[in-house]
């Protein structure tokens, strides 16, 4: 019984997707409810219903009585059919999960890891009630202005190698964001994106894993994108700020989303073609309280700590310490 009702949702999910893909073709033009009905064989009535449960969720949907319906409008929301409209990556983003609201999307994520979810399955909040940082420190995430997201992977690497993915996300995220915005960011070790001293980015890898094998890993990516800097909180303000302050525009979420999942798939397939060396090797400058230098980042030790080939040998980045920037 339990079968049949998640097998009507997911019909039901996927006619309205179908309907809405309809109406995006026609870019603003009217298609008639008769032509929808019969592109996929259902009656008008259930068209009817479908545009109604779109325009409750945000879409702006015209209607006439002689011409049919017209997409005007969507939401700013990481709505599943948003997401999947600017979708670029291959695995990344192969199943989309939506909350309005969760406590925290890691958490919504390893649950359903743990239930046996497809590798490159995503999940997306609008807002995160308990989001989480390193060592369970809080991270502030309002409503439709961050884009609060967690990526399952299933990778084929040893369990000692997960805590390579903090640092190789943190890449993938910079590129992601100078690339749409234009806007250069520094990776404070190990897993923070500030901007001029301020925190833009959280990064938090989490991993279920037997003693030779990863079950699954979960990443979880905070990046706050439309927040006023006075919406921050009191405590927040000083140490905190946002793309849209620093660019002072307002940013596209759906479409950033989709360019950090294009860097952070290729990142993570080259990793599994060729290990993290090639990611890793990559030249950095390290800007620290009392020096500054540049090097190889080689590898990361049993402590965490960032392992950078220099002229003058290996130096060791502890976390916190240091901001690190790769070279362009």
């Amino acid at each position: 019984m339990l079968l049949n009702i998640e097998s009507e949702i997911k019909e039901h999910k996927n006619m309205r997707s179908s309907v809405l893909k309809l109406l995006r073709s026609r870019a603003g033009n009217y298609i008639s409810g008769e032509e929808i009905a019969k592109h996929l064989n259902v009656s008008r009535t259930a068209i009817w219903k479908h545009i109604r449960e779109l325009k409750q969720t945000g879409y702006e949907i015209v209607s006439h009585a002689k011409r049919g319906y017209a997409l005007m409008g969507t939401p700013d929301l990481l709505l599943p059919n948003e997401v999947k409209s600017v979708l670029k990556s291959d695995l990344l983003g192969k199943e989309v999960v939506h909350f309005f609201d969760t406590d925290s999307t890691n958490n919504e994520a390893k649950k359903l890891a743990a239930d046996g979810a497809v590798e490159g399955t995503i999940v997306v909040s609008e807002a995160q009630n308990s989001g989480r940082g390193r060592l369970s420190r809080g991270f502030f995430s309002p409503a439709s202005k961050g884009i609060w997201l967690s990526v399952i992977l299933r990778p084929s690497f040893a369990p000692q190698h997960a805590s390579k993915c903090t640092l190789v996300t943190a890449v993938a995220v910079t590129k992601a964001i100078e690339k749409f915005t234009g806007i250069r960011c520094g990776i404070k070790w190990p897993n923070d994106i500030f901007y001029e001293g301020k925190k833009l980015v959280g990064i938090l890898t989490e991993m279920n894993a037997e003693m030779d094998a990863v079950n699954y890993i979960v990443i979880g990516i905070g990046i706050n994108v439309n927040i006023a800097q006075a919406e921050f909180p009191e405590e927040l303000q000083r140490i905190a700020t946002s793309l849209q302050v620093i660019s002072g525009n307002a940013i596209e979420r759906k479409e950033l989303l989709s360019q950090v999942l294009v860097e952070l798939e290729s990142a993570y397939l080259e990793i599994l073609k060729n290990g993290f060396l090639h990611i890793l090797g990559q030249a950095v400058n390290v800007i620290g309280i009392d020096q500054t230098f540049s090097g190889i980042a080689k590898d990361i030790d049993e402590d965490g700590a960032l392992l950078v080939e220099t002229e003058n040998g290996v130096e060791r980045v502890l976390a916190g310490d240091v901001s690190i920037r790769p070279k362009t």
